[in-house]
């Protein structure tokens, strides 16, 4: 399960940026195009710190959670709940994108992003069923390229890093919940974008809330977070205080051999923006399976995505998703708190 970015920075979802906003008569009122920003190096440490965990780990010893790696079948349902105990480095790219709406008169302009989102659920305290822990989902963005309006008809290409997302998930035991999947906790935001049409440059916080049930095959996912605006920032006079969400929802069905097909878009809304640019709707499909290298399993997912309702001036109409998860033995093995 994993963010687009079209769900976290108001680049996609928001209607037309801060450097260019429409004029009463229709057409577009160009402003000073925002200031670039070096805005990297927590961003690079933490990539840098999860990456390299990650392959001290591949290259580590066997431990206690190594058994979950054995079963493409097991892996592939573990992945399709976000509450999970899997350990993996999922990479979800959109390429391309298409992006479309009032100030483009001709074809839709292309886009490329890549999310990476390390998985990390760490064990509180219990074992097995009565397991207590907190999953930490970081959503990291990475844009290779996104036209920005300029002007009417007139685009500018943006890549860079965007804003960081943290959730922290509590998740209910098993023992407790049954078939159940139930989470809650916090989500922030963080201003780490290179750019500022990248992001908000804006603090933000607010609640993670994970529902859902699994079945024999079909696993069924809610995940909903909310953010607003805390403390002060350097934004621009022309940059609203965040007033956002996203849920993302999730059906996956396990086939045999490791196939999976099912849908996990994240439908998005922006409080802030005007009418008819508040909702990203998108619907869609994957077909996926979990292979094996050698002794690691990495899960494949590939899949077409489309907006049923996108923003009317400009947003991400349709996009193609490959989605890349290597599986890794659990970093963190023993309840930190005692069982």
């Amino acid at each position: 399960v994993c963010y687009p970015l079209h769900a976290m920075t108001r680049l996609t979802t928001g209607p037309i940026k801060a450097n260019s906003i429409l004029n009463g008569e229709g057409g577009i009122t160009v402003k000073a195009k925002p200031k670039n920003r070096q805005f990297g190096s927590a961003l690079i440490g933490l990539f840098t710190i999860v990456v390299m965990s990650g392959l001290l780990a591949i290259n580590g010893e066997a431990n206690a959670h190594e058994h979950h790696m054995d079963d493409a079948d097991s892996v592939g349902k573990k992945l399709a709940n976000p509450l999970s105990d899997i350990w993996g480095l999922n990479f979800n790219s959109f390429l391309p994108q298409f992006f479309q709406g009032d100030v483009n008169k001709g074809d839709p302009k292309l886009g490329a992003q890549t999310i990476f989102q390390p998985l990390l659920p760490i064990p509180l305290t219990g074992e097995g069923a009565d397991e207590f822990r907190m999953i930490l989902r970081p959503v990291v963005p990475l844009v290779w390229g996104n036209p920005q309006p300029d002007g009417y008809d007139q685009f500018n290409y943006n890549s860079g890093l965007g804003d960081i997302q943290l959730p922290l998930v509590f998740s209910v035991p098993a023992s407790k919940a049954g078939k159940w999947i139930l989470g809650a906790g916090p989500v922030f935001e963080f201003p780490t974008a290179t750019d500022d049409d990248l992001g908000n440059d804006q603090w933000s916080a607010g609640p993670a809330l994970v529902g859902g049930y699994k079945g024999e095959h079909l696993t069924s996912v809610l995940f909903f977070n909310y953010f607003w605006k805390i403390g002060e920032s350097g934004q621009d006079d022309d940059t609203q205080d965040i007033n956002k969400g996203t849920l993302l929802y999730s059906f996956q069905y396990a086939l045999a051999d490791g196939w999976q097909i099912g849908t996990n878009p994240t439908i998005s809304y922006n409080h802030q923006a005007s009418s008819g640019n508040k909702w990203n709707v998108p619907i869609g499909a994957f077909v996926g399976r979990t292979v094996k290298y050698g002794k690691m399993p990495v899960n494949f997912k590939l899949g077409v995505e489309y907006s049923a309702i996108a923003p009317d001036d400009f947003g991400q109409e349709a996009a193609i998703r490959l989605q890349i998860t290597p599986i890794i033995p659990g970093l963190i093995q023993k309840p930190l708190f005692g069982k």
